[in-house]
């Protein structure tokens, strides 16, 4: 005998099932949030050098050749690990040095090879900077972007 499923049945369904992925998503939701705020983000060792190196990202449009995290545009290198890379990312004054040395040399004049524009950075923005870049290489970004050259 097959048994039908009434009216009252298929809404007790429908209210159970939704309420039950309702507090599925909060659940993750609150998960993800205490994640990001918690472990991955690094906020305690926010300076306001690194607030200033960010700004001076973002005037300079730099997103706009490189990505941080995998967000922006490919046209350059990713440059979340870039201090790792260069071996300065636990001696800040080398960072700057490194930075700086890089920033001068651009465009570097070679054909047909990628030119950086040269943006007339001061020794402060630069430093401000290299501060942002250190900082960001501390974010736990679980092994991504996998970058380990370039």
């Amino acid at each position: 005998m097959r048994e039908v499923m009434t009216k009252t049945m298929a809404r007790n369904v429908f209210y159970g099932g939704s309420l039950f992925f309702i507090a599925i998503f909060v659940a993750m939701s609150v998960h993800s949030y205490n994640y990001i705020v918690n472990t991955s983000t690094n906020s305690e060792t926010l300076t306001d050098a690194v607030a200033r190196g960010k700004r001076v990202w973002e005037e300079n449009a730099c997103i706009n050749c490189h990505t941080l995290l995998g967000e922006g545009a490919y046209f350059a290198p990713e440059l979340v690990n870039v201090m790792t890379r260069w071996g300065v990312q636990d001696d800040p004054e080398g960072a700057f040095e490194v930075l700086q040395g890089w920033m001068e040399s651009q465009p570097s004049g070679i054909e047909g090879r990628r030119q950086m524009p040269q943006f007339d950075l001061s020794d402060d923005q630069v430093r401000d900077l290299s501060e942002f870049f250190l900082w960001i290489n501390t974010i736990d970004a679980q092994s991504w972007p996998p970058n380990d050259a370039g």
